[in-house]
């Protein structure tokens, strides 16, 4: 490694190695569970691992670091969401739903993936463990509250990860300092483009498992998810060469967008009877990703100063909130002909407090999180070394150009 560059010899090393020992002397402690269906953990796995990983290896020089850092967080952040599930157990003596408690984990660490996403190749990896591990913790109380004191199901607390996700990244990135805007790191290639859009299409595969593990309604909920994620690929393509200058489809509209149905479909997915209403939701999803784009970058950019890496808001943050508006509306006219008007209005504000509440406790957990990755003890990177895989690995030798 160049002697340019500093060293994390002495501190990733330790931090990971305490972690993982501080897990093993906990899991002593766990609770055993072995009730689980390895076809939807081996699904999820897909995603986080294969999918997530290749998604974000769009920027040319930051490719190794997207992959590898992604396995890391994942490993780590599925340890801590198991533990994390059974100190809730231990401490409030409130048993939850334990089938498939470690494909739950698997969910959860999404949020994590995700918010790493609006922050990517400018922190370092002890800064993305320390991340990981306040974010799951932050998560799993978040998604306690929904489910015991605001009595939202199981499925539909953890459908809040990407909605958790976008707006715990976008708060941590507005304490971490903007790149340059010349800068000719932050930029993709068409190699890193078609890397990227291979995890695209891996996660577009195996999307319809991750809505569908915890529903009640499994084949409802898979049926849903694939018309809406069909609406919204077709979508893209048509807003992709409608938005254009000069015509042309554009390989960031369908790499965001194309996965927009998806996301929005999955908090209703189960609730969704007919057809037509999944494919309108995919359409909106895609509508509002490829739009929310351009006006994420007018509003939120100058205003806000948030530099969003790679995007995670329009391709999980607004698809999310029509998704949870979705699912107010599909359950609001369920309950209106069951429950009395007094029952019927305290039933809406549960369902719009538990999403107003994620992103509010997203928000705030993500604003203190960036302090703390601003700490000396950390090593926050400088702003010339952002994007750069040859901070953290090794290379045969440094080629001219990469």
């Amino acid at each position: 490694m160049p002697s340019n560059y500093p060293s994390f010899r002495w501190s990733v090393p330790w931090l990971i190695l305490f972690l993982e020992a501080a897990f093993i002397v906990l899991s002593y402690f766990q609770y055993s569970n072995t009730n689980f269906s390895y076809k939807d953990l081996q699904d999820v796995s897909h995603m986080v691992i294969f999918g997530f990983g290749f998604f974000l290896t769009f920027l040319k020089r930051y490719s190794f670091s997207s992959t590898g850092f992604n396995l890391l967080i994942i490993v780590l952040g599925v340890q801590c969401s198991i533990l994390m599930e059974d100190v809730s157990v231990f401490l409030t003596g409130i048993q939850e739903d334990r089938r498939n408690s470690i494909t739950k984990a698997a969910m959860s660490v999404v949020a994590v993936v995700i918010s790493v996403g609006a922050v990517l190749g400018k922190i370092n990896p002890m800064q993305s463990i320390v991340m990981t591990v306040v974010e799951i913790i932050v998560f799993c109380v978040s998604r306690w509250i929904n489910v015991h004191l605001l009595e939202v199901s199981y499925h539909v607390s953890l459908m809040h990860v990407h909605m958790f996700g976008a707006y715990f990244g976008l708060a941590v990135s507005t304490r971490i300092s903007e790149p340059s805007p010349r800068s000719e790191k932050n930029a993709s290639t068409p190699k890193s483009d078609l890397l990227s859009m291979l995890g695209t299409l891996s996660l577009w595969v195996f999307w319809p498992s991750f809505n569908s593990a915890l529903a009640y309604k499994r084949n409802e909920a898979i049926f849903s998810t694939c018309l809406a994620l069909a609406v919204s690929a077709v979508t893209a393509f048509a807003l992709s060469a409608l938005t254009t200058k000069d015509g042309k489809f554009r390989m960031t509209h369908i790499h965001s967008a194309a996965l927009a149905g998806g996301v929005a479909v999955g908090y209703a997915a189960d609730k969704i009877e007919q057809p037509w209403i999944a494919m309108i939701l995919g359409l909106l999803a895609s509508v509002i990703s490829i739009l929310g784009s351009f006006w994420v970058k007018s509003c939120f950019h100058p205003t806000l100063r948030i530099h969003d890496a790679s995007g995670v808001h329009s391709t999980f943050g607004l698809p999310a909130v029509l998704g949870a508006l979705a699912r107010v509306v599909f359950s609001a006219t369920e309950m209106q002909t069951q429950s009395p008007s007094a029952a019927y209005f305290d039933f809406v504000l549960l369902e719009v407090g538990a999403f107003c509440l994620t992103v509010s406790i997203a928000s705030i957990a993500g604003l203190i999180t960036g302090l703390i990755l601003n700490l000396r003890l950390l090593k926050p990177i400088p702003v010339s070394k952002y994007f750069e895989d040859q901070m953290y690995w090794e290379f045969p030798r440094l080629a001219v150009g990469f």
